[in-house]
């Protein structure tokens, strides 16, 4: 069982780590600083937003219009940390018969 929670937990950290990459991605593209026309800034993007999005999108729906702000990373990145704490303070316990 420990096990499984070690690897849920390493599957939750992967993706806020993509999270943040996706986001600093699309600040640097937004600035100019790099270009999204070039194959392996493309390629980059396109993967990374094909494993944000499905996730991402629900909840810019239901947020109301902040003008240029997106705050459904944050608000992602929130629920990874609640969960990770469930995790780390309930199930692990359990898991150890503590």
């Amino acid at each position: 069982m420990r096990a499984i929670l070690d690897l849920i937990l390493l599957v939750l950290q992967l993706y806020s780590w993509i999270l943040i990459a996706i986001a600093i991605l699309s600040w640097l593209v937004a600035f100019g600083v790099i270009n999204i026309r070039n194959d392996f800034v493309r390629s980059i993007w396109n993967t990374l937003l094909a494993v944000t999005e499905p996730v991402l999108m629900p909840i810019r729906r239901r947020m109301p219009n902040l003008g240029g702000l997106d705050l459904s990373p944050v608000i992602v990145l929130l629920g990874i940390f609640f969960l990770e704490r469930i995790i780390i303070y309930y199930l692990y316990p359990a898991a150890m018969g503590l």
